[in-house]
């Protein structure tokens, strides 16, 4: 069984930092790519970033971009998402997605607010 756990989430002040983290079991996590999407209040599922099965290629959402940085631990099985410069329009819940077996799996998600 597919699981996806993320952690990390938190209220913050603009401009701050947090670090995400998915740690993925059930399925072989180095051979497949991955994602983060956020989900504020009131709104459908925004894509924010995609990083291959190998890690050497990245993607990421306009409004994101600069100040996310997506990265992942083979080793670990375990999926980053550095986020630098928040601002207030980044609140959202945030959760990792890969798809596998034909299906979509995801996480619970962690809640990123940011406000002051």
């Amino acid at each position: 069984e597919v699981q996806l756990v993320e952690s990390g989430g938190g209220m913050v002040q603009p401009g701050g930092s947090l670090r995400l983290s998915c740690a993925a079991s059930g399925f072989p996590f180095s051979t497949y790519d991955m994602r983060w999407v956020r989900q504020a209040p009131g709104k459908g599922p925004e894509w924010v970033s995609t990083i291959k099965a190998g890690g050497d290629t990245t993607s990421y959402a306009d409004s994101v971009k600069g100040r996310f940085t997506i990265s992942r631990d083979n080793a670990k099985n375990t999926l980053y998402l550095q986020m630098n410069s928040l601002k207030p329009e980044d609140t959202a819940l945030y959760y990792c997605t890969t798809y596998y077996n034909r299906q979509t799996a995801r996480g619970q998600g962690t809640q990123v607010t940011v406000s002051s």
